[in-house]
């Protein structure tokens, strides 16, 4: 299945928010797009795997210009088709060297979405190509899960994320090469259908250095969209790098 579109093929992009509509719901959307309205500061924003707009849009609709990379075109036609979708901009590629025409004050990621880059190199490329986007000033944010590996067992390679009665969510660690495959088993009409897809894990560490190489300094890090802390309990971080003013 994995095809021009990556693994968000047409199968996949047309029930999307319907799988992940835990995800579409306003207590979860709300805060994170109350401070991405904040970071934008009335300027331009980028966002990377824009995916079908479940940022993109209420973010749009609170007056935030925003311009999506998305590398499916099937993802990518779920949005422009929904109401608002038409005033997002999008370019289909790989966010990790597509380029888009002028400048921006935000760029993010949200929901794991970095992972998706499964080698550190593109990972870089990533954090310098964002670099390039923004203006002096101008901030990248990533919401992204920290490595469970405390969770996981010494000689255990599979670590259950989510169970129920017509899904299961299996991760599958490999630990010397940062590397996971998130294994979803789903019932549908009967029928027992999987999608695995792969990622690789980064700790917020790797990250600010990334950050580094592109010419950015971590500005906040918190343990979610309302500015929690970030502690040694966290389980995910939104994290804001900045591009120094000139």
């Amino acid at each position: 299945m994995h095809d021009d579109d990556g693994y968000f093929n047409e199968r996949i992009a047309a029930r999307y928010d319907e799988t992940s509509a835990e995800m579409f719901e306003a207590v979860v959307v709300q805060p994170a797009v109350d401070l991405l309205v904040e970071l934008a500061g009335g300027g331009r924003a980028l966002e990377l795997g824009i995916g079908t707009g479940r940022i993109a849009l209420p973010l749009a609709a609170r007056g935030v210009p925003v311009h999506g990379i998305e590398l499916s075109k099937a993802m990518a036609a779920r949005l422009s088709a929904k109401p608002g979708g038409d005033d997002i901009e999008i370019t289909i590629g790989d966010f990790a060297t597509t380029t888009v025409t002028g400048s921006f004050s935000l760029a993010y990621l949200v929901y794991n979405t970095i992972m998706n880059l499964t080698t550190q190199a593109q990972q870089v490329a990533c954090f310098r190509n964002v670099a390039a986007h923004l203006e002096p000033g101008g901030c990248f944010v990533i919401e992204v899960g920290v490595p469970g590996l405390r969770r996981l067992p010494p000689g255990e390679i599979y670590q259950v994320f989510y169970g129920s009665e017509d899904y299961w969510g299996i991760d599958e660690y490999d630990v010397a090469n940062q590397g996971l495959i998130s294994h979803h088993l789903e019932s549908v009409d009967g029928n027992l259908e999987r999608l695995s897809v792969p990622f690789r894990y980064a700790w917020p560490a790797e990250f600010d250095l990334m950050a580094e190489l592109a010419g950015m300094r971590l500005r906040d890090r918190w343990s979610g969209w309302r500015r929690e802390p970030f502690t040694s309990e966290s389980t995910k971080h939104v994290s804001v790098w900045e591009l120094p003013a000139r």
